[in-house]
């Protein structure tokens, strides 16, 4: 068994796998919902020249890695979640490459 997978069972056996998925999608809410802000400003301001190419690249890699390990795991909170956090930050990276065109 991974250590992973040690974790988990030792977590579950302490905790009701209820509350797990509840900390899991409360957890899921405040990460996705943090990108928020950030895409309601470059939408409003017409300019992402503030926002790192490379970084919002790498975190969208990330992000659809985790959303593909939600997948493996038939982790649903983890599905939903990086889905939504993933087209959120596509949705800034088009917005960054269309506005630093001009």
């Amino acid at each position: 068994m991974s250590n992973l997978a040690t974790v988990a069972a030792a977590t579950s056996l302490v905790l009701p796998p209820q509350l797990v998925e509840l900390v899991g999608s409360i957890a899921a809410v405040c990460t996705t919902a943090s990108l928020i802000p950030q895409l309601v400003r470059v939408w409003q301001r017409k300019s992402a020249h503030d926002i790192s190419l490379g970084m919002f690249t790498t975190f969208s890699i990330g992000i659809l890695l985790w959303m593909i390990y939600g997948f493996l795991l038939a982790s649903r909170p983890m599905e939903v979640a990086n889905a939504v956090t993933l087209i959120f930050s596509l949705t800034i990276l088009v917005l960054k490459l269309r506005y630093d065109r001009r």
